[in-house]
């Protein structure tokens, strides 16, 4: 799936490339979901990372995710990126990330 788009795609400096979730349309309970609840995937998985930028003082500060892990994003933050007609992948600031799930 994604393995194959991404070996063409290396992020620069601090940046990180993810792939969005498929939206969940059925709950655990079993109900369908209507398409305006189902919200925007906001979970993400790593998908490559770049080797690291520079701090305020030029000091290196190495990316603090690693690929295969999952990411919680901000909704509007990151660059749309087409990669073998997949629209799934953004490209963001390592910065940016809220946090790491599980």
């Amino acid at each position: 799936m994604a393995r194959h788009a991404f070996r063409k795609f290396l992020p620069l400096f601090g940046r990180v490339l993810v792939e969005r979730n498929a939206v969940e349309t059925v709950t655990k309970g079993g109900i369908t979901l209507p398409e305006k609840s189902q919200g925007k995937a906001l979970q993400t998985i790593v998908v490559t990372v770049g080797w690291s930028s520079k701090g305020k003082r030029g000091e290196i500060q190495s990316v603090s995710m690693k690929t295969g892990d999952r990411v919680l994003l901000p909704e509007y933050r990151g660059t749309k990126v087409v990669l073998d007609d997949m629209d799934s992948f953004k490209k963001i600031n390592n910065n940016s990330v809220y946090s790491t799930i599980g």
